[in-house]
């Protein structure tokens, strides 16, 4: 989980479930309860960030991605200008 935009107190209770392995980003393995109300705490508090999700899934890839907040990537992308 990428949490970019989070208040100090959802840091710590992300980190008693998960580890910060770099600023911002959480990996562990945890329920699928616990994952997904660590989820709606950090979703409800996205703000102006950008907040990321990944976790087991039963599809193609193995994996689901779930992402909130108001600077995501959204469309398709752009042509690059030449200089």
């Amino acid at each position: 989980m990428s949490a970019a935009a989070v208040p100090d107190h959802l840091r710590g209770a992300l980190t008693r479930w998960l580890l910060e392995v770099t600023p911002e980003l959480y990996v562990g393995t945890v329920s699928a309860r616990v994952r997904d109300e660590l989820w709606t705490a950090v979703a409800a508090c996205a703000g102006d960030g950008v907040e990321v999700l990944a976790h087991p899934a039963d599809n193609e890839q193995d994996f689901q991605l779930r992402t909130v907040g108001r600077r995501r990537r959204a469309g398709r992308c752009s042509p690059r200008e030449q200089t």
